[in-house]
């Protein structure tokens, strides 16, 4: 037996050789590599480009960190309207050598009482490989045991690459994707017709799509080759900029705003800003020059944000104002070439333009042949969601939440509410969807509406709230101007949530159809800016209200009620979170006490976070989350008397709790009613020291059930008397032993 054991043992020295050749790899894996990769394709939407050009980089480091790949990497992706590119840097030339030790079996079931190895021990080998000889001894807590060293071999960049690149190309999303080798083919949202991956100089050996991967590129379909060679980023960056293609999208944007500004003070112009179309026409073109063109003074005849939309959103174009802010008879358009040195670009955009601006000014003729309220009548063919009938029902339903709203606000004494303004705007503000305008710049809808409306003569307050009903459409849009525009855009929103709440059109984590989280959102921010006092329960109840007496007059359970209002009050809690800066525990504190009146709780979130630096703060919450818990295991929901009963208090401790909750309680609800939290919270905080006092000297949890029953009362009261402003036990503090 003996013999036996030393066999093993003494061929630990091959581990350590073993050992050895790991270091080595080691050292081998230490040389560092670079990754060109491009995805060569037909152009891509341009408004795409930005996310996809993010998602491969999150894929390409996903997919290196699964392979323990990342380490010291550096991962840049670019995008152009033809190609994705990804560049990475300081690659490991091969993994390094994994080496682990296994463990086998005892020594004792390995070996029989002669020492010769049993089949445990041949298995145990053949599972991993060794000769038996290769095998050795450990000592562990449990006696002596076989073991083995396990080496995984690193593989190199070049394998890796060639398995990962195809997955990284598959595993990007889009809205749709195309095929174009069949539909059980590669998808990309448009036919891949190259694609370049080289790795150290070298090509990678993989396809995707039936492309096979190689050092070729191509350059600007009009200036450059289509047949360009390259061998690393840096060959392959001069030679597409030769070619006609400026790879960065930093470099594209930075080359439009030199050339932007030269023209804007060229002319003694200045540019209409537009930050959006700034970004869209970096990403489309290859190689952008910026050209200057007129448009026939006569066309400003026509409002600034017709003329504004056919430029930006139609041809993409940048419109120019004098300085006095009046829009000027030229534009700037980003062209995807070098210059236009005898004007046939400038002539045929000029061209364009014209047709453009010529439909528009027939449409603003033509719509005014007629009021604004008589296209009424046609928005019954126009459908709003097929469940919830045309938007002729639609603006029904708004006409009721909006004179809600307004007598709701006229009898809290808002003097700017007035019922009658509000329902002349719902009733109008839907009604340029039937236009030719509209029809043909939807983005102008509620925009064409207001200004046909002011140009027929409605009064200001009607004809601005008409124009701004949608608004805010983002948490960095304002809201509408007067209060009967925030009245309008409130009841708009709050029948689109509800009513699709009632059909089942709910936003999921990808699908959100009708925008209702921005719609959410919306209502949350118009609240809070023109500190509207609004009930979100009753308005939300209001709505419902106008879905069952007006067409579809479809009916809401409480359920599905209190889904929409808890919807309402998540939004309401990511905008105090994430735009007014509030701790997630000090939101959670406040809309545990209550959340309904959206302005209300702001104030308290306000008093909160001021009150949480004082010193009695913190240890009150832990006494607050004490309190909850004894509530909570002994389940119980109550007592009979409003504090405790006195007569069966045991000791002073209890009393002076006792008398405190008494005394505080009074002074909290006058200053609750007339919205002093501030003080509300500073008295509830100054119950600390009698709070802490109970908990060192009474057991709450007497063994006679009348005390015990009567303390837990006294606690109950605690808690329902002073989490009405905020429930400090949702506070994160550290708990302290008492």
């Amino acid at each position: 037996m003996s013999a036996a054991a030393k066999k093993p043992a003494a061929k630990l020295g091959v581990g350590k050789s073993g050992a050895g050749k790991s270091a080595s790899g080691k050292a081998a894996a230490e040389k560092r590599v670079e990754l060109l990769f491009e995805i060569g394709c037909e152009e891509i939407p341009a408004g795409m480009l930005p996310k996809a050009e993010e998602e491969l980089k999150a894929n390409l480091v996903k997919l290196l960190t699964a392979e323990n790949f990342v380490d010291g990497v550096a991962v840049e992706t670019f995008s152009a309207p033809r190609r994705l590119v990804a560049w990475v840097r300081s690659l490991q030339a091969k993994q390094a050598d994994v080496e682990s030790e296994v463990t086998g079996p005892p020594k004792s079931v390995a070996y029989d009482a002669v020492g010769a190895p049993t089949r445990a021990a041949l298995s145990f080998a053949e599972k991993h490989g060794l000769p038996l000889a290769d095998i050795y001894t450990i000592q562990t807590p449990k006696g002596e045991y076989l073991a083995a060293k396990n080496i995984k071999r690193g593989r190199t960049a070049e394998q890796i690459l060639n398995e990962i690149l195809p997955r990284v190309i598959h595993d990007l999303t889009w809205p749709r994707s195309m095929t174009w080798t069949g539909l059980d083919g590669a998808r990309f949202i448009r036919p891949i017709r190259w694609i370049v991956a080289i790795l150290d100089g070298k090509p990678l050996k993989f396809s995707y799509g039936g492309v096979v991967a190689g050092t070729k590129t191509r350059g600007h379909r009009f200036l450059g080759s289509s047949d360009i060679t390259v061998r690393d980023f840096t060959d392959y960056e001069k030679k597409l900029k030769a070619n006609g293609v400026i790879v960065r999208p930093s470099l594209r944007a930075a080359k439009i705003e030199s050339e932007l500004a030269a023209h804007a003070k060229k002319s003694g112009l200045k540019i209409h800003e537009d930050a959006h179309l700034r970004r869209m026409v970096t990403y489309l073109n290859e190689f952008p020059s910026v050209i200057a063109g007129d448009f026939d003074p006569a066309f400003l005849a026509l409002p600034d944000e017709i003329l504004v939309t056919v430029m930006r959103d139609h041809q993409k174009y940048f419109a120019l104002e004098k300085r006095n802010g009046e829009l000027a008879p030229t534009f700037l358009a980003v062209i995807n070439l070098a210059k236009d040195g005898k004007g046939v670009v400038r002539a045929g955009h000029e061209r364009v333009l014209r047709a453009r601006f010529a439909d528009a000014q027939f449409f603003w003729h033509a719509d005014q042949k007629c009021r604004l309220a008589d296209y009424l009548p046609k928005l019954e063919k126009v459908t709003y969601e097929s469940r919830l009938g045309s938007y002729l029902d639609k603006v029904e339903r708004v006409r009721a939440i909006a004179r809600w709203l307004a007598e709701d606000w006229s009898n809290r004494g808002i003097a700017q509410a007035h019922v009658l303004d509000a329902d002349r705007a719902a009733e109008l503000s839907k009604c340029d969807l039937a236009t030719d305008m509209v029809r043909e710049l939807t983005e102008l809808q509620g925009i064409v509406g207001g200004l046909y409306a002011r140009a027929q003569g409605e009064p200001d307050e009607v004809s601005d709230a008409v124009y701004d009903h949608y608004r805010p459409v983002g948490l960095e849009d304002p809201i509408p101007r007067n209060l009967t525009g925030c009245t309008v855009a409130l009841a708009d929103k709050l029948d689109s949530i509800v009513g699709c709440f009632a059909v089942g059109v709910i936003p999921t984590g990808s699908s959100d159809p009708y925008a209702l989280r921005r719609a959410a959102l919306g209502v949350v921010k118009i609240i809070l800016e023109r500190k509207l006092p609004l009930s979100l329960s009753l308005a939300v109840g209001a709505a419902a209200k106008a879905l069952l007496t007006h067409k579809p007059k479809k009916s809401m359970t409480p359920e599905q009620e209190t889904q929409v209002l808890d919807f309402l009050l998540d939004r309401a809690k990511f905008v105090f979170k994430e735009r007014e800066g509030f701790a997630y525990d000090e939101v959670n504190a406040v809309f545990r006490a209550g959340g309904d009146d959206l302005v209300d709780a702001h104030k308290r979130l306000v008093a909160l976070k001021a009150i949480r630096k004082s010193k009695n703060f913190e240890p009150l919450a832990v006494s607050f989350k004490r309190i909850r818990k004894i509530l909570e295991k002994a389940n119980f929901s109550g007592g009979d008397g409003e504090a405790g009963a006195p007569e069966l208090f045991e000791n002073d401790a209890e009393r002076e709790l006792h008398h405190a909750v008494r005394d505080a309680a009074k002074k909290v609800q006058a200053d609750k009613i007339a919205g002093r939290y501030s003080e509300a919270l500073e008295t509830i905080a100054g119950l600390r020291k009698a709070i802490d006092r109970f908990f060192e000297e009474v057991m709450v949890m007497s063994e006679d059930i009348r005390v015990r029953n009567n303390r837990l009362t006294l606690l109950s009261e605690v808690l329902k008397e002073f989490t009405t402003v905020a429930d400090f036990s949702e506070i994160a503090a550290e708990e302290r032993r008492s």
